[in-house]
């Protein structure tokens, strides 16, 4: 099976290349650097230069292949609605390119914050809510499944943890933390981040390119619920900064993510696919000091 994938040199994506190589299909990755192809290259795979706006190109390789997981996004919050309305309107273009065609067109997304709620996967994102900001986007994938592509959804936790890891979440929390000199947690820390180890998440969207049906959506939910009070223990005993609660308003843009209970099951997910995840916890890889050394 030949697989294009959109951000194959990133976090996620370097993970899924390997379970394809693995496997022994083939990977063409999109590049938008020289870097970024060496990368993929390395892995195993063939980077095409390009980057989110080269519409024909991505349209071309996606044709081209038997699959495509879609990973690449901005996260450029200046220019976030058109990066939006850029990936909806090319996300058509696929479609209309691969319809009828059967191929699997998988994407990621993040699990719905219900605030106190577990979110299952038939929960749907709100686009005024937190993680709703791609709903647009999520809708566009699932509406393929109309036109005889299998399209689906692989939603992503709060933390999507490993070595390595230098992006994420839990690597911006701690970033966070030593420059406010407090291991910090929000309220009585006993709200909880949903999270997943990389390879789990990797194996997942290996899976539901292999056989998700269409219209899928899946959680890559190893643990439904971490304490965030946990995490900020756990942060304290390996940096030597105290753990206390915060004012969220301290934390700008991250106080309500940090602050809201935002549990999510995957219990659908690893009977449809079956999945299961054996990744260490996010509290190990804490404990491992991938995070704080």
């Amino acid at each position: 099976m030949r697989v294009f994938i959109t951000g194959a040199s990133g976090w996620i994506g370097t993970a899924l290349t390997t379970e394809l190589l693995a496997a022994g299909h083939e990977v063409v990755g999109l590049a938008r650097s020289e870097a970024s192809a060496a990368r993929i290259v390395a892995a195993g795979g063939t980077a095409v230069l390009g980057d989110m706006q080269d519409h024909d190109l991505i349209v071309s390789e996606a044709t081209k292949a038997d699959a495509v997981a879609h990973l690449a996004f901005t996260l450029d919050f200046s220019e976030f609605e058109e990066t939006v309305d850029n990936e909806v309107q090319l996300i058509g273009k696929i479609g209309a390119a691969l319809e009828g065609s059967g191929k699997a067109f998988i994407a990621a997304s993040g699990t719905p914050i219900l605030f106190g709620q577990t979110a299952t996967e038939d929960d749907v994102l709100d686009p005024e809510g937190p993680a709703g900001a791609r709903a647009r986007t999520a809708s566009a994938v699932l509406a393929l499944a109309d036109r005889g592509i299998r399209s689906g959804l692989v939603r992503m936790p709060r933390s999507v943890h490993g070595e390595g890891d230098r992006n994420g979440l839990v690597a911006a929390l701690v970033g966070l933390d030593r420059q406010l000199g407090t291991a910090a947690y929000v309220g009585d820390g006993q709200n909880h981040w949903p999270a997943v180890h990389i390879s789990d998440a990797g194996h997942l969207f290996f899976l539901a390119l292999e056989k998700a049906p269409a219209g899928a959506v899946l959680h890559a939910v190893g643990e439904e619920g971490v304490r965030m009070r946990d995490v900020a223990e756990v942060i304290s005993a390996k940096t030597g900064l105290p753990a206390a609660a915060v004012d969220p308003e301290q934390l700008g843009v991250f106080g309500a993510l940090l602050g809201g209970d935002q549990p999510a099951t995957s219990t659908a997910t690893r009977a449809l696919v079956d999945w299961e995840p054996t990744g260490p916890t996010l509290l190990e890889d804490l404990e491992a000091g991938y995070y704080t050394s």
